[in-house]
Formats: C-alpha cells, sequence, structure tokens
C-alpha cells in the first residue's frame, strides 16, 4: 500500500457499547467484526466488509458522545496536527502511536468539526473505481459555518474544491488535485450540529433505511434523490451515533 495524504482512510465508532453497535452495524449491513491484539490495552474491534478491514470500535472516553469518526491521511501527524492548531483548531488528544499500527491525533476544527490525523504503518487502501456495496462511500462535513471550515482544510491539508449551487446552498466538493475526497457543506438547519457524516453505500436505500429504523434507528431525512448523484437517506443509530446509506446513481 502506497500513502495517500488527504484521503480519509479509516472510520471508528466511538461508542459506549460496543457489543449493540456491532450488533446494529452487523445485521444491516452484514459487516462482521475481528479483534487485533494491542500491545498494553484492550484488543481493538477491526470492521471489515467482505474480506477488507474498513474501521473499526473504539471505547467512547466517559462524557463523549456515541460517534462515528473520520481518520484522514497524512505525511506527518504531528507536523499536520501543529498547523491544524495554528489555524484555529482545538486538541482533543495529542499525537500518539497505536502500537506498530499508526500514529494517529484528534482535532476539533474551527467549526466544531472532529476528526483524526493518521498516518499508517502500512501505507493506505488504495483508490478504486467502485465502491463494494457495505463499503464507505462519501464523507461530508455539515457545519454551521462553511466559510471557516472550507478555509481551514485548504490551508492546512492543501485541499482544492469545486463549489456545486445547490437548493439549501453551496455544496463544495473536496479534491486532492483531480481526485476527489469529501464535501463540504452549510448545516440544513441552525439545530444541526457540526459534524463529519459518513455515507455506506448500499444496493436498495430504501430497504436499507427501512430495516435500520426496523433496528433501532432514527431516521432523520428518508430515502431522497439527488438528480444525478444517486438516492440517500440519513439516519441516528441505536447509540445516538449519526449514519447516512447512499445508493449511487447509475453512471
Amino acid at each position: 500500500m502506497s500513502s495517500l495524504p488527504g484521503k480519509f482512510v479509516w472510520f471508528e465508532h466511538v461508542s459506549n457499547d460496543i457489543a449493540k453497535a456491532r450488533a446494529f452495524y452487523e445485521t444491516l449491513f452484514g459487516w462482521h467484526t475481528e479483534t487485533m491484539p494491542m500491545p498494553g490495552g484492550e484488543p481493538y474491534s477491526v470492521i471489515h466488509n467482505g474480506g477488507a478491514g474498513i474501521g473499526g470500535y473504539a471505547k467512547a472516553p466517559a462524557g463523549v458522545p456515541n460517534a462515528w469518526l473520520s481518520y484522514l491521511s497524512v505525511s506527518d501527524v504531528d507536523a499536520s496536527y501543529k498547523s491544524a492548531l495554528a489555524a484555529g483548531a482545538k486538541s482533543l488528544m495529542a499525537p500518539m502511536d497505536y502500537g506498530s499500527a499508526g500514529r494517529a491525533a484528534t482535532l476539533a476544527d474551527p467549526s466544531g468539526g472532529v476528526f483524526s490525523l493518521w498516518k499508517g504503518a502500512m501505507g493506505d487502501p488504495a483508490d478504486t473505481e467502485d465502491v463494494p456495496v457495505g463499503g464507505w462511500y462519501w464523507n461530508e462535513l455539515s457545519t454551521q459555518n462553511e466559510t471557516a471550515a472550507l478555509a481551514f482544510y485548504e490551508k492546512v491539508f492543501g485541499f482544492s474544491h469545486d463549489a456545486m449551487p445547490m437548493p439549501q446552498g453551496v455544496y463544495y466538493v473536496l479534491k486532492q488535485g483531480e481526485t476527489v475526497r469529501g464535501g463540504l457543506a452549510k448545516a440544513m438547519d441552525a439545530k444541526t450540529p457540526t459534524m463529519w457524516m459518513q455515507y455506506v453505500k448500499v444496493a436498495d436505500c430504501d430497504a436499507s433505511a427501512a430495516k435500520a429504523v426496523g433496528l433501532g434507528a432514527t431516521s432523520c431525512v428518508p430515502p431522497t434523490d439527488i438528480p444525478g448523484i444517486g438516492r440517500f437517506s440519513m439516519l441516528i443509530d441505536p447509540l445516538g451515533a449519526a449514519i447516512a446509506v447512499m445508493k449511487p446513481a447509475p453512471r
């Protein structure tokens, strides 16, 4: 594997009930979980979709709400951490090593979006033409201050953007060169917290959304078409973490 700085490469469910989170997502998406020993700590629960490790479950510290956490690949965790703080980010976890797996740090951007930096010892998953069902399809920052957030990610991580006019405002597509890496947009309303929203690819948006609700999730946005993009739905899982599902439009 090669290093792909600027790519979101890992997604972690920070949870106060890992068993409950596993039961929900394994039933919903067909994921399975394998435990990985960690030096001097509890084993880490790795999420697999098919044969690929795509994320994990981590115990939430006391007082930290359950949420999905996006990991952004960087060339140097310590240097990116310092640059992010200088650009107005808040430190939530200083750089630290995770055994021989890699090095990470966690930050809140100037608009409040929480994410982690990651430098993996084994490199990053390669870009692919087509994401398999059950894989991560999209990663999007919903923020109350899109101007500050966009300036931050472009300054610190070298993103550029395409601006797409949408009914609710401008949608910014974050890019590294010509490679698309994620999205950024104004939150739908003043009550929506700033957060990164992760999208899982599904074969049937309506069926997956209905199944999630049947398993205890709450629907935030019912299945909705985005012309030329696909059909999506946003949910809150039984532990309170936001997640979205997407069936892409045919190419």
